[in-house]
């Protein structure tokens, strides 16, 4: 999904951080459940459906999430972070977008999360979502 690092290192503390905040945020939404289908590539999926891409957190590639963004407000200002893109694979013309979180300025993790949510309601079936709301 990310470019390869020129040189692979750790990543810095506060982008795990960030991703780890995500990724359990994620998994604390009703029906969220982490799968692997690209060897040691993270999704967060309910229903069988993705909602966050996390990547890996193994050093080979920087560290990102991709999200679904529908609401233009949000899909604009992901994509006014850093190094943010519209996502490959033709998932960007569904309003997916890739946040890096290894540049200089990236969102901060409580902003990941609120835009984790917005993906999680767009793509939950709505008694879910109803879950949620009732929380």
């Amino acid at each position: 999904m990310s470019p390869k690092k020129e040189t692979p290192g750790p990543p810095p503390k506060a982008a795990v951080r960030a991703r780890e905040v995500v990724r359990d945020f994620a998994l604390g939404l009703p029906g969220a459940a982490e799968e692997f289908p690209w060897e040691d590539d993270a999704v967060v999926k309910v229903n069988k459906k993705i909602f966050v891409f996390l990547g890996n957190d193994g050093g080979d590639y920087p560290l990102g999430v991709t999200l679904k963004l529908r609401d233009p407000d949000l899909h604009e200002h992901a994509l006014s972070f850093p190094g943010a893109a519209p996502a490959g694979y033709g998932l960007g013309r569904s309003g997916w977008v890739s946040v890096p979180l290894e540049e200089k300025g990236a969102p901060a993790a409580d902003l990941l999360c609120e835009w984790t949510e917005e993906s999680y309601r767009l793509i939950a079936p709505k008694k879910l979502v109803a879950l949620l709301d009732s929380r």
